[in-house]
């Protein structure tokens, strides 16, 4: 009652000035309510229905995504070309980036060798990694990454890393840039939790930076590679140049619905009980035809959190199976207690430490 005396005497007093002033009061604060009703409704269903919460608060969500486009801003337009800004990939009106968060073209290339590959390589080696695993990359960089040229064919070996998460980590990675000419960088959030991010980002720079090689390989930062092993397998004449994916096959592995685990996966992420055939992750290598096929699939297949069985999801939407290695033991998770003649059997093993890497393949490589 006291407020409607109030604008009652304000409107005898300033007559129909006060009048118009109090029906553009009236309707601001209607418009206010509406917008705060819409924001509501909105946040309640990209949230709670289009996507996840998990992988809204884990992953590169997109609220993330606008503050990190924002803070590399100023850094990207004073050290990057265009080329290098840009996503390879368009922009696609019909992938949502709440659903099809893992899909490339979300994301852009912050640190990027483009032409790497005029050297027309054969085998391309991605290796994807953590901003601060210099020890590791350092260790590759003097053994198996070191290895240019195999049984006459060209060989490549990149790192893929996400975001650093400040500046002076940033810009002692752009310093190791400079000084290798061997890593590329995107503007996710790099962790365990995004590896299947960090996959889909890989297949999208050798599709789009190095579609003209033949073979290509995801390979851990932990891992022994025979690169000997591995090129006599890609050269032998029964092995196939197109749709062909290779490594330790996974066959009717069982999601993990255990929330303590870190391979925990919930049913709305992926409701079957079984993941469909795939590669472990810790080596497997492919046709590069393969990188751009399974990108174009991961747009019709929801992402979650096993980045080696979401690829296998890909597979399967395209209709490819994995092949099994002729020789199955050269895929090994571990091989144990060191033997020396071990390691000059298999394509691929699981170390414990970069210093190991760098001792065994002293010990490998020396004469005999």
């Amino acid at each position: 009652m006291a407020a409607k005396n109030i604008w009652h005497s304000l409107a005898q007093e300033r007559g129909p000035y006060m009048r118009h002033i109090k029906r553009i009061f009236f309707v601001l604060l209607t418009l206010a309510l509406l917008l705060s009703a819409i924001a509501y409704v909105s946040d309640f269903n990209f949230e709670t229905f289009t996507f996840p919460q998990i992988w809204l608060n884990s992953a590169m969500n997109w609220t993330h995504y606008k503050v990190i486009n924002r803070t590399l801003a100023v850094h990207t337009q004073k050290n990057l070309t265009k080329q290098q800004r840009c996503t390879t990939v368009a922009q696609t009106t019909n992938v949502p980036i709440y659903y099809h968060v893992a899909h490339p073209s979300n994301y852009h290339f912050i640190l990027d060798e483009p032409e790497k590959c005029k050297q027309n390589p054969f085998l391309v080696l991605m290796v994807p990694v953590a901003p601060h695993q210099v020890d590791a990359r350092n260790a590759i960089r003097s053994t198996w990454g070191n290895e240019s040229s195999v049984q006459g064919k060209a060989v490549l070996t990149l790192f893929l890393v996400g975001l650093t998460g400040g500046p002076e980590a940033q810009q002692q990675l752009e310093e190791e840039s400079r000084q290798h000419r061997d890593l590329v960088q995107s503007n996710f959030v790099d962790s365990y939790f995004n590896l299947t991010i960090k996959t889909m980002v890989i297949l999208d720079w050798l599709a789009t930076r190095c579609p003209q090689a033949q073979y290509s390989m995801k390979v851990d930062s932990d891992m022994y590679l025979n690169l000997e092993n591995l090129m006599n397998l890609l050269l032998a004449p029964n092995t196939s140049k197109e749709n062909y994916i290779t490594g330790m096959v996974m066959w009717d592995r069982p999601v993990i619905r255990d929330k303590g685990s870190k391979w925990y996966v919930s049913e709305e992420l992926y409701p079957e009980p079984k993941y469909p055939t795939y590669l472990l992750g810790m080596g497997y290598v492919f046709s590069n035809d393969l990188s751009k096929k399974l990108v174009e699939a991961s747009k019709n297949v929801k992402p979650f959190n096993i980045e080696d069985a979401y690829v296998g999801a890909c597979l399967k939407q395209l209709g490819i199976e994995p092949s099994s290695p002729p020789d199955p033991s050269k895929f090994k998770a571990y091989l144990g207690q060191y033997i020396r003649e071990d390691f000059f059997r298999v394509i691929t093993t699981i170390l414990g430490s970069p210093q190991q890497l760098i001792d065994i393949w002293k010990d490998v490589k020396r004469p005999t």
